[in-house]
């Protein structure tokens, strides 16, 4: 299928099918005349890609972890490697979290201290 075809189909433009390929997590054959020719496969990875986006992955770990991933989901059944790197992902979110709860503490204090004054 045509890259118009496969954006349609997953509801992502063009453009990002473009850039997902230049980043080695597609690879469509190329018609005689050098269009993009899409798998019918190619439906389920660019919905990987995009969980797999949603969950916080930048694209080298996609392409890392993308030979792995089966199903829908996306399932990671056949690289127990891939826990090192999810759990190492886990820890840097939960450090960010951790931060911006206690920059969000921080500025309560800051608003409260201040309304309280203006009182």
């Amino acid at each position: 299928m045509l890259i118009g075809e496969l954006s349609r189909r997953t509801g992502v433009r063009p453009h990002q099918l473009r850039y997902y390929e230049s980043q080695g997590l597609l690879a469509p054959d190329r018609s005689p005349a050098g269009y993009r020719d899409y798998p019918e496969g190619a439906i389920r990875t660019v919905h990987q890609i995009r969980k797999l986006l949603d969950a916080g992955l930048n694209t080298d770990d996609i392409a890392y972890l993308l030979p792995c991933v089966k199903g829908d989901d996306p399932e990671l059944p056949s690289c127990p490697e891939a826990v090192d790197l999810l759990q190492d992902r886990l820890r840097v979110l939960d450090e960010r979290a951790a931060t911006l709860a206690r920059s969000r503490a921080a500025l309560r204090d800051y608003v409260d201290v201040t309304t309280a004054r203006r009182r």
